[in-house]
């Protein structure tokens, strides 16, 4: 793995250059050949993000890791490991959950997205509640659409907890095991309850500065469960540049997946400027994140906010002028 992990001050300055006012709780990370970076703003190194939608980035990982280890197939079906009965949700396929192809809605009509969207913007509460069972249920209940690329969180969701069937454990436990562990990071974990939040956990906040639940759930976590400090995405980041991490071949990319970009196990890869960069970005409540690899270069960049305005655009910037800084 890369060198030692160092604070940054040049780094602070550019990250509060890019991110300006609207993220006063901030953090970023930035891997090369050379060592890692990081920064923290308005908090410390170890404060604990929510990392959203990265997370099924890492669910991507292990699904590629479970093939490699032989305890799925690509054709391997939701029902084969889930109590799902004979419903169409069963038949779908992880690989085609992996790609966003199964025809699964972003969430199930049974989960009342617009009610729950309401909630969180009126009074900050957790959209993202269930046990696995109540999830299940959900997706007993689900009509498939036409298999298309379709972002969907729900597919996600069941693909996680799949995995973690087929391993015989559970979703944060595979997450422990598989990687927290091996690459030695130290806060990189699943909280089903706001009980399971570690000390040092952030409190996200609107782009209006309004404060926002913790989202925790037993059945989100595949999707959007994951929290981080930015000392553990680096070395997650650093991990996935130099091959130590599992599942690499997650970040493949195997399919289209809208206009210029293509997907592997959810990791996304677009060309910036002729170069291949490999991405996921994240969103809850009160939370941004975003990562973003130059595999080639060996280049990686984080960036976590405790507030939910977007920082992909300053993540793709600092990506951009490290590439540059290697002779690009």
């Amino acid at each position: 793995m890369t060198a030692g992990i160092h604070g940054d001050q040049r780094l602070v300055a550019r990250l509060g250059e890019l991110l300006g006012p609207r993220h006063p709780v901030a953090a970023a990370a930035v891997v090369t050949p050379e060592g890692m970076r990081v920064a923290g703003r308005g908090t410390d190194l170890d404060a604990d993000f929510e990392i959203g939608s990265i997370t099924k980035a890492v669910t991507g990982l292990l699904y590629a890791d479970a093939l490699t280890r032989g305890e799925i197939e690509p054709g391997t079906s939701l029902g084969d490991l889930l109590p799902l009965g004979d419903v169409p949700a069963a038949r779908l396929t992880l690989r085609s959950l992996s790609t966003h192809r199964s025809g699964l809605p972003r969430l199930p009509r049974a989960a009342r997205p617009w009610r729950r969207t309401v909630a969180l913007w009126r009074h900050g509460t957790n959209p993202y509640g269930e046990n696995l069972e109540q999830l299940l249920d959900q997706a007993r209940g689900v009509a498939l659409s036409r298999p298309r690329p379709r972002y969907s969180n729900l597919g996600f969701e069941l693909l996680g907890h799949a995995l973690a069937q087929a391993a015989t454990t559970t979703y944060p436990e595979l997450v422990h095991q598989r990687l927290a562990t091996p690459l030695e990071l130290d806060c990189f974990y699943a909280p089903e309850t706001i009980n399971q939040l570690r000390p040092g956990a952030l409190q996200g906040r609107s782009r209006r500065g309004r404060s926002r639940q913790p989202w925790t759930g037993e059945g989100v976590g595949p999707a959007g469960g994951v929290r981080a400090s930015i000392t553990s995405m680096a070395r997650f980041a650093a991990a996935i540049l130099d091959g130590s991490a599992p599942g690499i071949a997650a970040l493949d990319p195997i399919a289209p997946f809208g206009a210029g970009a293509r997907i592997g196990a959810a990791w996304i890869t677009i060309q910036v400027k002729g170069r291949p960069i490999t991405w996921h970005n994240g969103g809850t409540g009160g939370f941004r994140s975003w990562i973003g690899l130059d595999r080639s270069a060996g280049i990686g960049v984080a960036v976590l906010s405790a507030t939910a305005a977007s920082v992909d655009r300053p993540g793709f910037a600092l990506l951009a002028e490290h590439s540059r800084g290697n002779g690009r």
